[in-house]
């Protein structure tokens, strides 16, 4: 692929360029298909979906506006005058329908000095977020002519309005931080501003073009805005690091002398065949995911498999084609501070600090193995207390948020009412003395059981012979009293009423069921995703290298540092340690979905270094070193390059981690730590320590894996020709290979 690029450069690249333009045109054509609810959820909740779907009714973006007083109560004249105001005010925009007053359904507070006036906002649930800013103009009118009473609004529309503001603002904003942020740190490490500017560049269109890709394809596998993000996220860091990966071999080459074609050559039998693996492994990962069932994952699966297979695509074809059109002409825009930082003739050293870490861990490769999986291990003890949960609104807000101070003061006033349980019932007469009975007896029941509260709702639509009962759940949401009050509805109350009408089915939905349901599906599919990713890990790294310690190796070191990630994941978010530094605090709970995120990511992107550090080792050992000195080999020329894609990984998720919503923290802390650990810890430390202890049996493959196919790793390069120079005066001459051999120790 390098080669035929190279020789057809201008194929090559306005290729890529008619790729990317068709496909996010037609992409932005076709638009995106969104998962629908009932394909959201598992269990009761999809089902509940699925009743409403088919009898034509979409779940209404239900409203409440709170109206409280520190001082009177609800039959004062002055606080009717608020609460028929908002009534007036609400009903006059036009965007509001089932108006109710709480004198009429009760939503009175138990101390009289707070009450609810619940409404629907028209539309369906895109439209309904448009409709409520007349809405929430009316009620914050109310709020300005009576200042010693509290009028403030929170539902399904004005919650969904701030989060699809603060989604698209945090999201342009990561976009334009961790874009310049990579851009920063690759001048840096080129020191030359071309150099620098063309793994940006092929990142960003391989991520434009994949975002095309999933829309086109979102007609059979439905997208999601998460999965947008994640794109960006992976599709960046993946996409920087392996256009990094080549670029700085194919410098190195020519560093030592060897002529641009040649160079190019080697840059993609080495580096280009070792960003293929780890695409083929980044791939392998994410296609774990599918194996949830859900939506979502399949969703976010899909996107960042399209991302990843693009910008390898790219590294490979149209990285190559532009490197020969440039030739030299890569280290133009020199920085002069940073040319003289980067001194010529120090590719494949590793430079002073990594030198001065693999040192004495090649010295004491006994202790440093000890030493690093204790540490290791240390920072994945939390991981014993892990608790995870589908967050609830307030804990997903920043704190100080207008409407989690509003949720606050309702769940104060009426225990469980923000997010209560919704049964949805489908009978063969939904009118039927027998079921106005069984619907009238649940809804006794559910008050006086203790673990729910009033004021409890029931809407009926004969048309369609489907009913809902709103039962407001005692709890946060999401915490051991909401669930047990989930419980006893399912397995108690809800069959011993409305199901014992012949042909009615009743599954309970909401925001509780949703969590159960939720965390009871991953806590069944993590052993079968943990199990796929695992075992393909090993065999595409037993393939690759043929070596069944280089494979376990590879397995057990990445399965340490997802675990050293889980643990500070929960030492931080769950338990609020060190969480001030990050603007949050603990919220007893990591998000159900990040874990299994995490793990299928971290495994993916962690062999882009174990591949890329492995393989030149495994290339010296080809050439004939010994194994001790291969590994030096390998870690010391590789140890510029890792250092560079991995604090452009870390600040490329960092970015998240500063972002409004909790979930989206909880990622991108978790896999800037993950990353962090993976390219110190793991590559610098206990990789060259454990492979050291194991020397020649690193290499073991039993007589019966020997037809596995034999790769070359680099282990029959052209020679360096003796008159060669390097890339011009940007380097200087070439160093003869002996003495640069002495150089590095072989």
């Amino acid at each position: 692929m390098g080669a035929w690029s190279a020789r057809h450069r201008k194929a090559a690249v306005f290729g890529w360029l008619l790729f990317v333009v068709l496909s996010a045109y037609l992409g932005g054509l076709h638009g995106s298909t969104e998962v629908a609810d009932s394909e959201a959820m598992p269990g009761q909740v999809s089902r509940a979906a699925r009743i409403l779907d088919d009898a034509g009714l979409t779940a209404p973006a239900s409203e409440t506006v709170l109206v409280q007083s520190a001082t009177t109560t609800a039959d004062a004249p002055a606080f009717r005058a608020a609460v028929d105001q908002v009534l007036a005010g609400v009903t006059g925009t036009g965007r509001a329908t089932d108006v109710r007053s709480p004198y009429d359904t009760g939503a009175v507070s138990a101390d009289g000095r707070s009450v609810l006036v619940r409404f629907n906002v028209a539309g369906g649930d895109e439209v309904a977020v448009k409709n409520v800013t007349a809405v929430l103009d009316a009620v914050a009118a109310v709020q300005r002519q009576h200042p010693d009473l509290t009028v403030a609004e929170l539902g399904d529309a004005s919650s969904g309005k701030w989060i699809d503001e603060q989604f698209s603002s945090d999201f342009t904003r990561a976009e334009w931080t961790a874009v310049p942020l990579a851009l920063g740190i690759l001048l840096i490490a080129f020191g030359a501003l071309v150099a620098a500017v063309l793994p940006v560049v092929l990142a960003v269109t391989a991520f434009v073009a994949a975002g095309g890709l999933v829309a086109l394809g979102s007609g059979v596998l439905h997208t999601t805005d998460s999965a947008g993000s994640v794109m960006l996220l992976v599709g960046l860091a993946v996409g920087v690091d392996y256009c990094l990966f080549y670029l700085r071999r194919e410098r190195e080459e020519r560093a030592a002398g060897r002529d641009l074609e040649t160079a190019l050559a080697v840059a993609a039998a080495t580096s280009g065949r070792a960003v293929l693996v780890s695409g083929v492994t980044v791939v392998v990962a994410m296609a774990g995911m599918f194996l949830t069932g859900m939506a979502e994952f399949q969703a976010m699966a899909y996107a960042t498999i399209v991302v990843v297979v693009t910008a390898v695509l790219g590294s490979l074809t149209v990285l190559p084609a532009l490197l020969s059109m440039l030739g030299d002409r890569v280290e133009k825009g020199r920085v002069p501070l940073l040319g003289r930082l980067r001194r010529p003739g120090t590719a494949g050293t590793g430079g002073r600090f990594w030198n001065a870490v693999l040192t004495p861990v090649l010295r004491r490769p006994l202790a440093a193995t000890l030493l690093a999986t204790a540490v290791l291990l240390a920072l994945a003890a939390p991981l014993l207390t892990m608790r995870t949960a589908n967050l609830t609104f307030r804990q997903q807000l920043p704190a100080g948020n207008a409407l989690v101070a509003v949720s606050q003061k309702i769940e104060a006033a009426f225990p469980g009412s923000p997010a209560p349980a919704s049964v949805v019932i489908k009978a063969a007469d939904i009118d039927s003395p027998a079921m106005t009975a069984a619907i009238a007896d649940l809804r006794a029941r559910a008050l006086a059981d203790g673990r729910m509260h009033g004021p409890v709702d029931v809407t009926v639509h004969p048309a369609q012979n489907v009913a809902t009962v709103d039962i407001p759940l005692g709890g946060s949401g999401n915490d051991a009293t909401s669930t047990a009050a989930l419980k006893s509805l399912r397995e108690d109350l809800v069959p011993a009423t409305v199901l014992r009408v012949p042909g009615t089915e009743a599954p309970v939905t909401g925001r509780t069921a949703a969590s159960h349901d939720f965390n009871a599906k991953m806590t069944g599919s993590m052993p079968l995703v943990l199990g796929f990713v695992v075992a393909f890990a090993f065999l595409l790294m037993l393939t690759t290298f043929r070596s069944l310690a280089v494979a376990a190796t590879a397995v057990v070191l990445n399965l340490l540092s997802v675990g050293a990630a889980y643990g500070v994941l929960t030492l931080v978010f769950q338990h609020g340690v060190g969480a001030s530094l990050l603007g949050t605090a603990g919220v007893g709970a990591v998000e159900t979905w990040v874990p299994l995120f995490l793990f299928v990511i971290l495994f993916g992107l962690s062999m882009d270094y174990h591949v890329f550090v492995v393989s030149r080792i495994k290339e010296g050992r080809d050439q004939g070193l010994p194994t001790r000195a291969a590994v030096a080999h390998g870690i010391r020329s590789t140890a510029g390059v890792v250092t560079s894609a991995a604090v452009i990984m870390v600040a490329v998720f960092a970015v998240f981690g500063t972002l409004s919503m909790q979930a989206m923290k909880q990622m991108g802390v978790g896999l800037a730590v993950a990353v962090l650990i993976d390219a110190t810890v793991i590559r610098a430390v206990l990789l060259p320590a454990v492979m050291t202890l194991l020397g020649e049996r690193n290499w073991y493959l039993p007589a019966w894996l020997r037809w596995l196919p034999e790769l070359s790793h680099g282990g029959s390069l052209p020679p360096v020709a003796a008159a060669a120079h390097g890339p011009g005066t940007a380097t200087g001459p070439a160093e003869p290979e002996r003495a640069r051999h002495r150089r590095i120790g072989v």
